[in-house]
């Protein structure tokens, strides 16, 4: 039982100690804070963000016109 209870230890030390691995959680930790902060500023500022799409949408049909 004891050897089992290393080897698993042994095998959790070396996926922890997996450089590749540490790079992918850090990646994902940063996409994770990107998606965070960009839905808090949407919803934060969602009014002036439709107010400056409509008002683009306006020049430009407009100038189409």
């Amino acid at each position: 039982m004891r050897k089992r209870m290393a080897n698993a230890l042994a095998k959790a030390k070396s996926v922890l100690a997996n450089p590749s691995g540490d790079q992918m959680t850090g990646w994902l930790i940063v996409v994770l804070v990107v998606v965070v902060v960009g839905a808090i500023f949407m919803t934060l500022y969602q009014g002036s963000i439709t107010d400056i799409w409509n008002s683009i949408v306006a020049k430009i049909t407009g100038l189409l016109n």
